[in-house]
């Protein structure tokens, strides 16, 4: 038998074991993969929502739910950007362990591919208990940081009751990064969580995650249940991986999206150019993690994948498969690794024609996003350097209907400031949800750490309230 044939068996082999397990998991707790069940009866412009798992059942990873994850191409093609393919309700837990009193669900909906391809996605929602006092509520589109490319990294399974925890799979940022979302659930806000990477777990291909990120949020507005409607204000979040896709949304955004009420969007630890973080990072500490991130892109962009099967070394091949198949561990592996002349067969071929086309696909400022943004970056950032998000504004600001804040933080580092700015960040999305008019033009600030800014204060106590709120198992939200 010739390898050929004999990988696609033996693929074949894996896919029907995966299957079967998956089935048979499904039929043990009584939950189909796909169809909701039959006594429930939805308004009609609604799928069925199919009931959460009795706790202790566990969720099953996305790699073994094929039927919520990778729903009939068909029945994919058949709706539009933005349509719910199916819905289920879904228990969410502080380091997957103790549940939050909030109403929360999974949408699985149509969006669309770098190549325009149909292809469906996931997103979590969270609806705070109460009514809000009669008043809308505002959305937040919070993109986490998956930082990985296998599927059990994203936040459709870290942040379920039950799931494996984060500190055990090596996602660690979801976790501790889920009281910024909770902490505006507390505020009374409804907060949609994509897994922006998409199906095959694309990390760092911003464009894809710009699609799913916006058809996640017209999802959510589709959603009756959030009580949402297409005159919702909507803010948008992220830092570092998140803030790839973040930054990628709010410049797709008039063009891809233009019904969207987006009031806002902020963004920090900007990785502004793909290609300038990758030389950063090569025999450096960064160099595993961000390696990876060049195999999440080969999954979207095929003439990338085909380069690196021609031109990757050995080592670069031999390393892969392991570093796709973790979360935040990938990272820890071949760090100071040297990622110009170490991998390829060339010692410059990330200059070659294909790499060079994916890297300027992947570079923001491709359009000046339509609504006020917040970037903030650390100055000494050893993962995503400063330089490129200092052009990037400029890039913005030539533009006299730009509308940006620009925060440049000189006492932290990367991970540090992933923390320090959570209030800021609050603060600033809850005065664009108010109606606070955003400061016009461009303004550039230093600053020695946005942690010490009074202003905020008031937010971190708010975030310390509400978490223990949720851990005492008081409603989140209510009024």
């Amino acid at each position: 038998m010739n390898t050929v044939v004999s990988g696609k068996i033996g693929r074949f082999r894996y896919a029907s074991f995966i299957a079967v397990i998956a089935t048979s998991a499904q039929f043990a707790v009584g939950i189909p993969a796909f169809a909701a069940p039959a006594d429930q009866h939805p308004a009609a412009d609604q799928v069925p929502v199919q009931p959460a798992l009795p706790f202790p059942i566990p969720p099953a990873p996305p790699e073994l739910d094929p039927g919520f994850y990778r729903p009939p191409a068909d029945i994919v093609a058949a709706k539009k950007p933005g349509e719910i393919i199916a819905a289920r309700e879904v228990h969410l837990a502080l380091y997957s362990v103790i549940p939050f009193n909030i109403d929360a669900w999974q949408l699985s909906f149509r969006s669309t591919n770098t190549r325009d391809e149909p292809i469906a996605a996931v997103t979590t929602l969270m609806k705070p208990r109460g009514n809000n006092g009669g008043a809308p509520r505002p959305l937040l589109s919070y993109q986490f940081p998956q930082d990985s490319n296998a599927n059990y990294c994203a936040a459709s399974y870290a942040l379920q009751q039950a799931s494996v925890p984060g500190n055990i799979t090596g996602q660690f940022d979801i976790p501790f990064e889920f009281v910024l979302p909770l902490t505006a659930l507390g505020a009374g806000w409804a907060v949609a969580m994509p897994d922006h990477q998409g199906p095959n777990g694309a990390f760092a291909a911003g464009p894809l995650g710009a699609r799913i990120t916006l058809d996640g949020i017209r999802a959510a507005e589709n959603f009756a249940p959030m009580g949402l409607d297409p005159q919702t204000k909507v803010g948008m979040a992220g830092y570092s991986g998140g803030a790839i896709t973040t930054g990628h949304a709010a410049e797709q955004a008039a063009s891809y999206a233009p019904e969207l009420n987006i009031v806002g969007a902020s963004e920090g630890g900007v990785p502004a150019d793909i290609k300038a973080m990758y030389q950063l990072a090569s025999g450096n500490l960064g160099a595993g993690l961000i390696f990876t991130g060049l195999l999440g892109v080969a999954r979207e962009y095929p003439e990338l994948a085909a380069y690196n099967e021609q031109h990757m070394n050995p080592l670069g091949k031999a390393v892969a498969p392991i570093k796709d198949s973790l979360c935040l561990y990938s990272a820890a592996l071949f760090p100071f690794m040297n990622l110009e002349g170490g991998l390829y067969d060339s010692p410059n071929a990330l200059n070659d024609p294909v790499p060079t086309k994916v890297f300027d696909a992947l570079r923001m400022g491709k359009a000046v996003p339509a609504m006020p943004m917040f970037i903030f970056n650390s100055n000494p950032d050893w993962i995503a350097p400063v330089g490129p998000v200092n052009t990037l504004v400029d890039e913005y600001c030539r533009d006299p209907k730009a509308q940006v804040q620009y925060t440049r933080d000189h006492f932290s580092e990367h991970i540090t400031l992933e923390i320090d700015s959570l209030a800021r960040v609050l603060l600033w999305l809850k005065e664009r949800f108010d109606g606070v008019p955003a400061q016009p033009g461009c303004a550039i600030h230093d600053e020695g750490s946005m942690a010490l800014d009074p202003a905020s204060w008031p937010l971190w106590l708010q975030g310390a309230g509400t978490l223990l709120a949720g851990i005492l198992q008081q409603p989140i939200g209510s009024r």
